[in-house]
């Protein structure tokens, strides 16, 4: 399919689905208040800035989509919506920060590479997105995938599309015969299915990373080394040359964007870090050196762990893994729940990212379970989500806290999750921009 005809699909697969699911983002904004009306939250405990002293019986205003003030208190004011949230825990909106919100792996998966078309992706996404968001994630980064991705962005951030906010990297940039290449096709298949962010020499990588922004990339994603579900026996450690690493973050760099970089690799993870990549995706094979340049060059980790416990029971119990995927899901799956208990231990920044698209989308919360038997406290893992995830996407200034000024982006569960981690994996009410998507009594 030419470039042409994948852009006329992916407008008519969006038109499609927005007749389809239209009605359901109406019915919402028909709930939502007018211009100017307050909503008041009655919340029994708040975690407003978690990792900080929680709030309790307190009022939450929201007007116009933000936080106006938080209040002592069960007011009552004249015109308000009330929402009785006074026997939950409330908290701000969850933040994924790796998300693949076009696809998820299934025994088909490959199939699924060359058959489905534009407009399929384009349904997969919005209905990929609305499972993310009814889980309580208000916030996404969606890093490393086709464009359809920033049509639905554009469709969320308009109202036209019920979703997380989202903050997307398109396709990865590669080398040639890398993790985000295409692989184990005929060769003829693999020619055309091949990214144009795949790139080789520093001159052709900065054109990978400029070409990147030009298409609507947030932030910039390189796969710094070989990975689990590409069909080839490449390995797992750095496949980027040094001078390959510097000319992307320095054209990223003056585009305005940052690096993060898929890394598996302890080569891939430190070349990656010294040429000035801001996070890694997965770090599996981290060590303490690497957390010492973790931290000389305040770099942010997100550990996907969920992911990596999803490809082992894959490669345990099916059969539909190719044998070069299955053998790198038995090496590298079963490293990462200690990966992230070194880092932790290690003072590492973690942001809480799941790789959801490998796992089920709508599942994301259960990577908070592994966080805590990594040895983080229910707290940190929820502030890993929150405050730390929102500075990681760069929405710091907009989420992750409860706060005025900042978006209605509001989350309750029934039982302490600080106590339970698992509560966050049943969120009873959801609002997202001041309006209710959920709320279950």
């Amino acid at each position: 399919m030419t470039s042409k005809s994948k852009l006329v699909g992916c407008a008519a697969g969006l038109a499609v689905l927005a007749m389809t699911l239209l009605p359901t983002a109406l019915a919402h904004n028909d709930t939502k208040p007018d211009a100017g009306q307050e909503t008041l939250i009655h919340a029994g405990t708040v975690m407003a800035v978690p990792g900080q002293r929680t709030l309790t019986g307190v009022t939450i205003v929201v007007k116009d989509g933000k936080i106006a003030e938080i209040i002592d208190g069960y007011i009552l004011r004249d015109g308000a919506t009330i929402i009785d949230l006074k026997d939950d825990y409330v908290l701000p909106g969850l933040i994924d920060s790796h998300v693949h919100l076009s696809s998820e792996w299934n025994p088909n998966a490959r199939l699924d590479g060359v058959t489905k078309e534009s407009g399929d992706t384009a349904f997969d996404s919005a209905i990929n997105a609305r499972k993310t968001l009814m889980a309580g994630f208000t916030a996404v980064q969606d890093v490393g995938g086709p464009p359809e991705i920033f049509a639905l962005r554009r469709a969320v951030n308009s109202g036209k599309m019920v979703g997380p906010h989202i903050r997307a990297s398109g396709s990865a940039v590669s080398i040639t015969g890398g993790h985000g290449d295409a692989h184990g096709y005929l060769v003829s298949i693999t020619d055309m299915m091949r990214p144009e962010t795949v790139c080789d020499g520093p001159d052709d990588c900065r054109r990978a990373a400029r070409l990147a922004v030009k298409r609507g990339a947030d932030v910039i994603k390189i796969t710094a080394t070989g990975g689990v579900l590409s069909n080839t026996n490449a390995g797992t450690e750095q496949q980027f040359f040094n001078d390959e690493l510097d000319a992307i973050v320095e054209a990223a760099e003056k585009m305005g964007r940052k690096v993060t970089a898929h890394a598996h690799g302890k080569t891939g993870i430190e070349s990656a870090l010294k040429a000035g990549v801001k996070s890694i995706e997965h770090g599996t094979y981290l060590d303490d050196e690497t957390v010492r340049l973790f931290k000389q060059y305040n770099a942010v980790l997100v550990p996907t762990v969920l992911a990596g416990m999803t490809v082992v029971d894959w490669a345990e119990n099916t059969d539909w893994l190719p044998p070069n995927s299955r053998q790198k899901a038995l090496e590298v799956g079963p490293q990462m729940q200690d990966m992230l208990r070194t880092a932790y231990e290690g003072g590492v920044k973690i942001a809480f990212g799941t790789d959801t698209g490998v796992s089920a989308h709508g599942d994301n919360a259960q990577e908070f379970v592994y966080m805590v038997a990594a040895g983080m406290s229910g707290e940190e893992a929820i502030r890993a989500a929150t405050v730390t995830a929102s500075r990681h996407i760069e929405m710091g200034d907009k989420i992750g806290t409860l706060e005025p000024g900042k978006h209605a982006d509001i989350i309750a569960v029934n039982g302490d999750p600080r106590v339970d981690i698992s509560e966050l994996q049943d969120v009873d009410f959801v609002m997202k921009g001041g309006e209710v998507y959920k709320h279950e009594e």
